[in-house]
């Protein structure tokens, strides 16, 4: 409260500014591939427990929001984790070896089309992909950026 005793964060106060921010979620799957065209042991059936960050910008709305970190794990589990947890990738997945560098273009090119439909688009302004991490093990991870995909 302040000295004339409103609240301090009525209105344009809950927004604070017009800078783009990136907001970042994290989640784990259990899935199992095999890769093709491969010399080693991954040749054969095997799985991981994968983990996948997401780096997500935009600029906050009204209430000092980029994306509700709520509505990026609904986006994920209704439109990206079925494909993903508890799945054979080499079916469940569009036709590629699925290498973790292959599955990082994939969850970044599905990500980005759901954040590019026109209900996302009036909802979150601006918001994009910035990255995806997809860890594969604890110390081994692919990186799809922005940058990168959008050059081809």
């Amino acid at each position: 409260m302040n000295g004339a005793g409103q609240c301090r964060h009525e209105g344009k106060q809950l927004k604070y500014h017009h800078k783009r921010v990136l907001v970042s979620k994290e989640f784990t799957f259990d899935a199992a591939h095999k890769l093709e065209n491969y010399d080693g042991k991954c040749k054969y059936l095997h799985g991981h427990t994968y983990r996948v960050i997401f780096g997500l910008s935009g600029y906050c709305d009204e209430r000092g929001i980029v994306i509700d970190f709520g509505e990026i794990k609904e986006i994920w589990k209704r439109e990206i984790e079925p494909y993903l947890d508890h799945q054979y990738l080499n079916e469940s997945l569009p036709p590629m070896n699925t290498t973790a560098e292959n599955m990082a273009v994939w969850i970044f090119e599905k990500m980005s089309e759901i954040l590019h439909r026109e209900e996302m688009k009036e909802k979150y302004e601006g918001a994009r992909v910035e990255f995806i991490r997809l860890y594969e093990t604890p110390t081994s991870y692919a990186e799809a950026r922005r940058e990168w995909m959008e050059l081809g």
